[in-house]
């Protein structure tokens, strides 16, 4: 997945935003809350997306090829992946994953930011 094929696709997700920040990242929210960051890392070559995702899914991915522990987010002891190719999770994969981090950062919000949002319909 590409940066055009990452942020067409956070965009198609409901209630979302999307900023510029973090040296040039592409950061995606939902309620205001991060849910996917895609831009480039110095330490990995090319386009980089980070996710949250179960401490399940970050148990069985986290040391596969394509795939980490996201810097600075799974540090502090969050459930974030970092993918870093498709060795792993092929595109419509990580899209999966991507939706199912837009979920679990919504379901996360009070239940008043998500009916303002549309999100319980």
């Amino acid at each position: 997945m590409d940066e055009t094929e990452f942020n067409a696709f956070c965009g198609t997700l409901p209630a979302t935003s999307t900023v510029v920040q973090w040296g040039e990242a592409h950061v995606w929210k939902v309620g205001g809350k991060v849910f996917a960051v895609g831009g480039w890392s110095k330490d990995i070559d090319g386009f980089g997306i980070s996710f949250k995702c179960s401490p399940m899914t970050f148990e069985i991915y986290k040391d596969e090829p394509g795939m980490r522990p996201a810097p600075y987010l799974a540090s502090r002891g969050m459930s974030w992946l970092q993918w870093t190719g498709p060795e792993t999770l092929d595109t419509a994969t990580l899209a999966d994953y991507l939706g199912e981090s837009h979920r679990l950062v919504a379901a996360g919000l009070t239940k008043k930011a998500r009916a303002e949002l549309g999100l319980d319909e």
